[in-house]
C-alpha cells in the first residue's frame, strides 16, 4: 500500500484508513531497554488499587489472510504447556514484584491472542488459576473477556470460562458468507460459525461480542447486510465493525493483494477506500436501526445490554498488567513488553524465548512515556469514544486545555468537519464525518519522536 502524504501535523492529506489505533505509542515505537528496568523499582511507587489484567495466548488454529496479531498456527510438541509453564514463572515474579506495601487489586482481566480457547479445557483452567492464584484476580467479581474462533468455541471449553466468570466472550466471525471468508484466507463454513454461536448462546455468558470486516474482495451492500442480519439474529449484546486492512507480512500481502505498480495501486487504494467508507455507513446505519448505539467507530451495543468492562480506546492510562510474551504492561512512566514480529519464523522463535526464560523480573522491551505523551493518548482514546472527552477531565489530569495543548491538530480537525460543532459546552466531540475517519484522525495525533521510531522499526 502507498504511503499517503500529510499535513504539518501528520494528518494524512486524503486517506481515511492510515491505521486501527488500539494502543499508544504502537509496540513498533518500542525498543529494547538498555538499562532492564527491574518491574519491582517500576510499580514501587504506582496505584495499584484498580489494575488491568491481560493474559496472552500465541497460538491459533489458522492464521487468516489479514491478521498480524502476534501468533502461530499450532503448538508441536506440548508447546502449550511449556508456554503455561513460562507464564506461571511470570506470573509469580511480576505479583512479587508488585509487593505487599499496599492492596493490589484487579478491576478487569482478558484472555487474548491469538485465541485463547486454542487451550483445551484442562489447559483454561490452568490459564485461569494462574490469574486467581498467582496473581490474586478474582474472576468471578470482575469483568472477564475472552476471545475465541467458531472451530474452537467447543462445549467443554466454553463451560469452563462461564464458570469460571467469564461475563464477556468475543468471537472473530469476519463474515457470514463463505466466498468472502475464503477471500480474507479465512477457512470458515456458515454452519460452522452458526454451531459455535449457539453453543456460546447456551453456555449463558452474559455479553456476546461479534466482530465482522467490511472492505472485503468482492464484497457488495447486499452480502454486508447478509452478514449483519445473520449477526443479528443472535442478538449480540456488542459486534464490533472492522475496516479490512492489508497489512505487510500478512497472508493478503503476500499474495499481492494492492501490489500493481504506483499509479494502478492509487487508483485501487482509492476505490477500496471509498467501498469501506460506503460500507461503513450501510453497517452504522443498519445497526442504529436495530437498537444499537455506537461506542466507537468500530464498536456497537445494543441499547438494553449492560456494559462488561471497559470501552473501546476506554481511557485508562496506566496500570496494565500483562502476561505473555505479546502482552502489554502500563505503569504512568514505561509501556513495556517482549519483542514484537509478525512474520512466522520470527513468531516462532520470539516463543520458544519465552517459554526458555526462567527470570522475569525486568522488563525488556518498551517506551518512556513522558507527560506530553501522556496528554496526546488521553487525548486519543477520549476523542475516539462516540461520547467525546469533557474538557473539565482532561484539565483535571493535566492542569491544562486540550485546545491549548494541540492547537494545531483540532483546529484541523475541525476544518475538515471531524468535530461535532452542536456538542454541549466543554465536551469535544467528533461528528459522525469525524468517526469515519478514526483511523486518519488517530495517527494524526501520534507525536513526532512516535512516528519517527515507528518509520525506523524493521519489520520481522
Amino acid at each position: 500500500m502507498t504511503t499517503s502524504t500529510a499535513t504539518a501535523t501528520g494528518i494524512p492529506a486524503a486517506r481515511p484508513y492510515e491505521s486501527y489505533v488500539y494502543a499508544y505509542p504502537h509496540k513498533t515505537a518500542y525498543r529494547p531497554l538498555p538499562e532492564r528496568p527491574s518491574l519491582r523499582e517500576l510499580w514501587a511507587a504506582e496505584r495499584k488499587d484498580a489494575l488491568s489484567l491481560y493474559l496472552h495466548i500465541p497460538f491459533c488454529e489458522v492464521r487468516c489472510g489479514f491478521c498480524n496479531l502476534f501468533t502461530r498456527i499450532g503448538a508441536p510438541e506440548e508447546l502449550t504447556t511449556r508456554y503455561l509453564d513460562a507464564l506461571d514463572r511470570q506470573a509469580v515474579a511480576v505479583r512479587d514484584a508488585l509487593g505487599d506495601g499496599e492492596p493490589v487489586r484487579f478491576a478487569a482481566a482478558a484472555f487474548g491472542g491469538g485465541t485463547p480457547t486454542f487451550l483445551t479445557a484442562g489447559e483454561l483452567e490452568r490459564l485461569c488459576d494462574i490469574a486467581e492464584k498467582r496473581m490474586g484476580a478474582d474472576l468471578r467479581a470482575v469483568p472477564l473477556s475472552v476471545e475465541t474462533s467458531p472451530s474452537t468455541a467447543t462445549a467443554d471449553r466454553l463451560a469452563v470460562l462461564a464458570d469460571r466468570g467469564t461475563t464477556r466472550i468475543s468471537i472473530g466471525v469476519q463474515s457470514f458468507v463463505d466466498a468472502e471468508a475464503r477471500a480474507a484466507v479465512r477457512p470458515q463454513r456458515r454452519a460452522e460459525v452458526e454451531g459455535a454461536l449457539g453453543r456460546i448462546r447456551d453456555a449463558r455468558i452474559p455479553v456476546l461480542n461479534i466482530d465482522l470486516i467490511y472492505g472485503i474482495d468482492g464484497q457488495t451492500e447486499r452480502t454486508w447486510l447478509t452478514s449483519l442480519d445473520a449477526a443479528l439474529a443472535w442478538r449480540p449484546e456488542e459486534l464490533y465493525l472492522y475496516p479490512l486492512y492489508v497489512r505487510p507480512l500478512t497472508g493478503l500481502h503476500r499474495l499481492g493483494a494492492g501490489m500493481t505498480g504506483p499509479e494502478a495501486e492509487a487508483l485501487e487504494q482509492a476505490a477500496w477506500d471509498e467501498q469501506r467508507l460506503r460500507l461503513y455507513a450501510v453497517g452504522r446505519d443498519h445497526l442504529l436501526a436495530h437498537g444499537y448505539e455506537q461506542v466507537s467507530m468500530r464498536m456497537f451495543r445494543r441499547a438494553d445490554a449492560p456494559q462488561e468492562g471497559p470501552e473501546d480506546y476506554a481511557c485508562q492510562t496506566d496500570g496494565m498488567i500483562g502476561l505473555g510474551c505479546g502482552a502489554r504492561s502500563y505503569t504512568s512512566a514505561l509501556h513495556y513488553s517482549f519483542d514484537y514480529a509478525v512474520d512466522m519464523r520470527e513468531i516462532r522463535s520470539i516463543i520458544d524465548s519465552f517459554t526458555a526464560t526462567q527470570d522475569f523480573s525486568r522488563a525488556e522491551v518498551g517506551r518512556y512515556v513522558d507527560e506530553e505523551e501522556a496528554r496526546r493518548r488521553h487525548l486519543l482514546q477520549s476523542v475516539l469514544q462516540a461520547a467525546g472527552l469533557p474538557v473539565a477531565d482532561y484539565r483535571a489530569r493535566f492542569g491544562t486545555d486540550p485546545w491549548a495543548d494541540f492547537p494545531a491538530e483540532l483546529a484541523e480537525f475541525a476544518a475538515r468537519g471531524w468535530l461535532d460543532e452542536g456538542a454541549p459546552e466543554g465536551l469535544l466531540r467528533l461528528s459522525p464525518l469525524g468517526l469515519a475517519h478514526s483511523d486518519a484522525l488517530g495517527p494524526a495525533l501520534f507525536s513526532p519522536g512516535v512516528r519517527a521510531a515507528m518509520a525506523a522499526y524493521e519489520r520481522k
